[in-house]
């Protein structure tokens, strides 16, 4: 059912791009009257990002590691924790699960959410909601909070030492913005401003993505920061949070959001990352709306950037069409965001609908130069292995093994040099 009214949640209170802006935090902290703070990180992460943080001679500092997986007994830890220290902010230092817990923790408290991102794989870092899963990963639902992330401070050159393969991910997830909020909007007799300002940073999300990510990615696995590789952070955090800030319901999710949340109930996909489970969604959303032709055009930039387009992709394949017939229930929940889709969407119709991509892609794939193999690249590597004390959960969308082993290499500074502060709320 669509939301009858609009709450506008459009930015962070304070959001800096530039190479080098982590190193005024403690600048920000103090115009806000802060002198205690926690910071939650992972621990791999840490190990490669931490050389971005700065010295905080005036602040007292206390450090919570993130236990791995966005949940309500997480979120309860790190509150608790801050509550007993009196501290007056919590700081985010890593993906988007480390950015959804310390946002929930921090809406609990009332306190200042300061996040600093490592990842570019969701925009966890923009958006005042978080979205939380149980101790297995399986999601339970989102919680949109009355207050707009205080800080976000955006170091593109962060972003370049991280694994390509999550920057892959956060394409995936942010090209959904546009075929998610279009399924919804273009249905709308007299879409209000708002929404209509939803719909346009939506479409450009995916024509910003379609420009610039085969050169972000290059840049990325060369661990060099330049034009493209900051065009396409900013589209995923910035960009991609302005869709849902503006359009709320309207512009959040749809159908690919709800077959990520599907998958998350199948073991075996705990290990694939929430952006190419949602690049993934996005197609069976469009074989749902019988658009072939727009899931043929996606295809060869789905094998450019290492997007999944088939359950065969994502080691999925041994799925039968009873479970198959189970992820339509699942992604069919009569609370799930595919019901603001056009229509009567039903389990057996989603069922269909992945069934037939099977075929559309395997099709494609033996008629195509590129033969009838997986998808390669980034993609590949984007399957990572979740296994217990492999790494933590970070992915703002959601189910990374960034676990942190990471190095990359210097970036060049000096490049698209940028001194951008957006207010907001």
């Amino acid at each position: 059912m669509m939301a009858e009214r609009l709450i506008v949640r459009a930015a962070p209170q304070e959001f800096v791009c530039r190479e080098g802006s982590w190193n005024d935090l403690e600048e920000h902290l103090r115009r806000r009257g802060i002198e205690r703070v926690l910071v939650v990180r992972g621990v791999k992460s840490w190990a490669a990002a931490g050389r971005y943080w700065p010295q905080l001679d005036g602040t007292e500092i206390h450090y919570h590691v993130y236990g791995g997986e966005c949940t309500y007994g997480e979120r309860d830890a790190i509150a608790g924790y801050a509550a007993e220290h009196q501290l007056q902010a919590i700081v985010a230092v890593g993906g988007g699960k480390i950015t959804d817990v310390v946002k929930s923790a921090a809406a609990k408290l009332n306190l200042p959410a300061v996040i600093l991102p490592t990842l570019a794989a969701t925009c966890a870092a923009w958006s005042s909601l978080s979205v939380m899963y149980d101790a297995q990963g399986a999601y339970i639902r989102f919680d949109v909070f009355p207050r707009s992330n205080a800080l976000v401070l955006l170091d593109p050159a962060v972003i370049a030492a991280s694994p390509p393969e999550l920057l892959a991910a956060g394409i995936g997830d942010t090209l959904a913005k546009w075929y998610e909020a279009d399924a919804i909007i273009r249905h709308l007799p007299a879409p209000p401003v708002e929404v209509e300002l939803a719909w346009f940073t939506a479409r450009k999300c995916r024509d910003h993505l379609l420009e610039y990510s085969a050169a972000a990615l290059a840049a990325v696995s060369a661990g060099v920061l330049d034009d493209a590789l900051t065009r396409t952070v900013e589209t995923i955090i910035m960009v991609g949070g302005l869709v849902g800030g503006f359009g709320e319901d309207y512009g959040r999710t749809a159908g690919a959001h709800s077959v990520h949340d599907a998958l998350t109930a199948i073991p075996e996909a705990h290990s694939l990352l929430h952006g190419s489970k949602v690049a993934y969604g996005v197609l069976v959303q469009l074989a749902l709306e019988e658009n072939f032709a727009e899931i043929e055009e996606l295809l060869p930039f789905y094998r450019q950037i290492g997007l999944p387009a088939s359950l065969a992709d994502m080691g999925l394949d041994f799925l039968t069409p009873g479970d198959l017939l189970e992820l339509g229930e699942r992604a069919a929940v009569p609370e799930a965001s595919i019901h603001r889709m056009h229509g009567v969407i039903t389990a057996a119709r989603i069922a269909d609908a992945a069934a037939e991509l099977e075929r559309f892609v395997g099709s494609w794939r033996r008629d195509s130069a590129g033969g009838p193999g997986r998808a390669l690249g980034t993609g590949e590597v984007a399957q990572t292995n979740d296994t217990a004390g492999a790494g933590y959960v970070d992915e703002a969308g959601w189910k990374v093994d960034t676990d942190d082993s990471y190095q990359r290499g210097q970036t060049a500074s000096g490049v698209r040099q940028q001194n951008i502060m957006v207010r907001g709320q």
